[in-house]
């Protein structure tokens, strides 16, 4: 609705664009949501706090361009939403669990999240005519028979396997989208997240980087999968937030998933020496067996987002771990064991 300009000239003034962010209370999705606040935009948060964590909003709480709405986009979205369509101009789909203790916990949660919830957001967009992004994952190139993975590598993934609710889940998700932006009923984005960390993770998030520090600064032993020799590529956070927003920003038909992350690959015993070396912890290493359809190999081609987009991550490992092992390091503070071996 438009607004009286206040000082009596008669014209009128347009009420602030909105993002509305699904998942905005997670990991990736509070670090965007501080970063379109940045922008000077508004932001509409949305979360049912099942996996998010709520402390990740406490330095928005308060924030005059800052809402947050407690939902889950499963389920019919809420009336007020609709209401707010005039204002909308990008819908952002961050909203699914992401790591794997977590996703399989509730598979069929995490498949309607990625397929259900996924429509109900289209809808949004369609009805706002808002750009929309999904964040899909590179676990739809499942455990990988091509090196690096690019875009148009179909994957080989298991339909039948535990981790079948997030990468089919996240697969169907894809083809909604792109089947809204063939139709000419949404302007779409599709983002193909690899391994992120940083600050805002949770300390029980059961993936590599987290366990490794938080089991390092509590004197934990270090757990390890398999022999160690499986490979991730690690892009920091904010390196990653700002391939979204410009994937969100760019100006092309968006009718082509886009690969976000660090091309840098190394092995999870690389990692671990890293880790030791930061922590200086002296707690023993124990390997388990690898899980069920756990991929060997992971590591962008990121050629597409350096000529669509002109991006590319720029915070060194070093750096980035350092600033993770710093922030988890407050984080355990209020634990009753917490502590650094050394």
């Amino acid at each position: 609705m438009k607004k009286t300009n206040p000082n009596g000239s008669g014209a009128t003034v347009q009420p602030l664009a909105l993002n509305v962010v699904a998942g905005g209370a997670g990991f990736i999705g509070s670090h965007l949501c501080r970063a379109l606040l940045d922008r000077g935009e508004s932001v509409l948060c949305l979360d049912n706090l099942q996996t998010s964590r709520p402390s990740n909003l406490r330095a928005l709480e308060g924030h005059p361009r800052f809402r947050f709405l407690r939902h889950d986009i499963s389920q019919p979205l809420p009336a007020e939403l609709t209401r707010l369509a005039p204002r909308i101009t990008r819908v952002w789909n961050l909203a699914c669990a992401a790591s794997p203790p977590l996703y399989q916990r509730d598979p069929e949660h995490t498949m309607l999240t990625n397929v259900v919830g996924t429509n109900n957001l289209l809808h949004l967009a369609e009805a706002a005519k808002a750009r929309f992004l999904l964040t899909s994952t590179s676990e739809v190139y499942g455990d990988p028979e091509i090196h690096p993975q690019a875009e148009d590598y179909r994957g080989n993934v298991s339909c039948t396997g535990p981790r079948a609710c997030y990468d089919e889940g996240k697969r169907a998700a894809e083809a909604l989208t792109f089947d809204y932006g063939r139709a000419g009923r949404a302007q779409v984005r599709v983002a193909r997240i690899f391994n992120t960390y940083g600050p805002n993770m949770d300390p029980d998030d059961g993936r590599v980087v987290s366990n490794l520090i938080c089991q390092a600064l509590r004197g934990d032993e270090l757990t390890v999968y398999g022999d160690g020799s499986q490979t991730r590529s690690f892009c920091y956070v904010s390196d990653m937030v700002a391939g979204l927003i410009a994937l969100m920003d760019a100006e092309f038909d968006g009718m082509e998933p886009v690969n976000l992350g660090n091309p840098h690959e190394m092995t999870v015993n690389e990692l671990l020496g890293h880790v030791l070396k930061l922590t200086g912890t002296r707690a023993r290493v124990v390997h388990h067996p690898l899980p069920e359809d756990d991929p060997r190999r992971r590591r962008p081609d990121i050629s597409r987002a350096g000529a669509l987009l002109g991006w590319a991550p720029r915070v060194p490992l070093a750096e980035g771990l350092d600033a993770t092992c710093a922030w988890f390091a407050e984080e355990l503070v209020a634990e009753p064991a917490a502590g650094v071996a050394g």
